[in-house]
C-alpha cells in the first residue's frame, strides 16, 4: 500500500514539474471569456495567437498595432469558430463528444449556433477580409505567411488585417463610435450642389 501512494505521488510530481517546465516556455495569461454557461476564467498561451502578439507589440507612435476592440473582435471569433468544431482534425475522433451540459443534443445547439455566428460575421466582413480573418484569428496563421501564400507586398498584411478586424469589430458591436455624419459628396457638375449617398 506504502509503495503504491509514493508511486501515486511520484506520479503527480513529475506531472507537476513537466507543467513547470512547460509553463516556463509559454506566455501564459489569464482571461475571462463568455460561455454558455457565462463568464468563465481561464488560463490562455499569448504566444499562440498572432492577434495576442499583435496587441502586446508597439508601433513607432508608441500605440499597440491593433486595439483592444480589434483583438476582442478577433477572440470573439476564434471562440466561435472553435466552439463551432471547425478547428481541422488532426487525429481519429474516437470517444462520444464531452463538455458542460445536459448531453449531445445541447452540445449540438452550441455548435451550431457557434457555426451560425461564424457565418454571419464572416457575411458581414465580405469576402475581402473575410480570408484574412479566418487566416489569423482562426487558423492562427503569422501575417507573412498570409502575405507570402498571397502574393501581398511585405508588411501589407497588417493593414488589410486591420481593417478586417475594424469591419469585425463594427459587426459585433464592439467598436467605439466614430462620432461623424454620413459623408456629403459633392459634384463638380454644379456649383454649390451636394447630395447625401445612401
Amino acid at each position: 500500500m506504502k509503495r503504491r501512494g509514493r508511486q501515486a505521488s511520484t506520479r503527480e510530481a513529475a506531472k507537476a514539474e513537466i507543467d513547470a517546465f512547460r509553463a516556463q516556455h509559454l506566455s501564459l495569461a489569464e482571461r475571462q471569456i463568455m460561455t454558455a454557461d457565462g463568464v468563465a476564467r481561464v488560463t490562455i498561451d499569448d504566444g499562440e495567437s498572432p492577434l495576442a502578439w499583435l496587441a502586446r507589440r508597439k508601433g513607432r507612435d508608441g500605440r499597440s498595432l491593433i486595439s483592444h476592440h480589434q483583438f476582442a473582435a478577433g477572440e470573439r471569433l476564434r471562440a466561435d469558430f472553435t466552439r463551432g468544431n471547425l478547428t481541422p482534425r488532426v487525429t481519429s475522433h474516437w470517444g462520444a463528444p464531452t463538455g458542460r451540459g445536459g448531453g449531445a443534443g445541447e452540445m449540438t445547439d452550441l455548435v451550431v449556433a457557434s457555426r451560425q455566428r461564424v457565418q454571419h460575421a464572416v457575411e458581414a466582413c465580405g469576402p475581402e477580409f473575410s480570408g484574412i480573418l479566418l487566416d489569423v484569428c482562426c487558423f492562427l496563421r503569422g501575417l507573412e505567411d498570409v502575405e507570402r501564400e498571397r502574393g501581398w507586398p511585405a508588411r501589407s498584411a497588417k493593414v488589410v488585417l486591420q481593417l478586417a478586424l475594424d469591419r469585425l469589430a463594427r459587426h459585433y458591436g464592439l467598436a467605439p463610435p466614430s462620432g461623424t455624419a454620413r459623408p456629403k459628396l459633392r459634384s463638380w457638375l454644379a456649383e454649390g450642389a451636394e447630395f447625401v449617398v445612401g
